[in-house]
């Protein structure tokens, strides 16, 4: 997977956006968030807002991923790609 990488809050949030034209089933991939045992804060047919590896993760439906706190732009990569190959 390809990415192009925002940085955003002031830096302390990245979010890594997929250049590949992505559909997420959003209800899919709350149902197996929830099945993992992850936390989901909010969550409507566009994102889902969850608690990952210590971070606020918010997964958008055109394959986006956003992580709070994180600075470590490879490690952004890394964990999107985990994410997004999951539940895409």
């Amino acid at each position: 997977m390809k990415f192009s990488i925002a940085r955003l809050c002031g830096g302390k949030a990245l979010m890594a956006v997929s250049v590949d034209i992505m559909d997420i089933d959003m209800e899919a991939a709350a149902k197996r968030i929830e099945e993992e045992g992850l936390p989901i804060q909010t969550k409507d047919d566009q994102m889902i807002v969850y608690q990952w590896n210590g971070m606020e993760t918010t997964l958008y439906r055109p394959g986006k991923v956003m992580f709070y706190p994180l600075e470590d732009k490879a490690e952004c990569i890394r964990f999107a790609t985990e994410i997004l190959e999951k539940y895409q």
